[in-house]
């Protein structure tokens, strides 16, 4: 049986995020338009930095709680990376659809709102009740894949 365009979706979401650095949580990120993804991401250092599993958590060392505090962090997250990519590819989002691995945070929230990303499709929840607020407020539409 073929899958839904969602699970589709998500499912190449999945192995986006195979390749994450994060030693906390391995996330991916696609966008998708008309049926086409546009872009991926997923989270780790910036591009020509040392991974998190070379140097360390930083967040781990200094006990920093998941959803708090995110500027200290070596990562840029998946929905980020996702969005910087189809911007440095001049690639036009807005209308997509993100389809993401967990709930975004609500400084991914903020940039995908002005993205002019329409719709999320995220997996796992993520401690932060805030961002959720934030893009049903903008009218992003938010599902919750199961």
């Amino acid at each position: 049986m073929r899958p839904s365009w969602d699970q589709y979706f998500m499912e190449m979401a999945e192995v986006v995020k195979t390749r994450a650095t994060c030693l906390r949580r391995q996330v991916g990120a696609v966008i998708v338009k008309d049926k086409r993804i546009l872009a991926s991401g997923y989270n780790g250092a910036p591009s020509g930095l040392a991974h998190c599993a070379d140097t360390g958590c930083l967040r781990e060392q200094l006990n920093i709680p998941s959803g708090e505090r995110h500027e200290l962090c070596r990562g840029i997250h998946a929905e980020q990376n996702a969005i910087i990519q189809a911007a440095l590819h001049g690639v036009k989002i807005e209308g997509a659809t993100l389809y993401v691995t967990l709930q975004p945070c609500v400084l991914c929230s903020k940039i995908i709102i002005n993205a002019g990303i329409e719709k999320v499709v995220f997996k796992g929840s993520y401690p932060d009740q805030f961002s959720e607020g934030m893009l049903l407020e903008a009218g992003v539409e938010l599902i919750k894949f199961d």
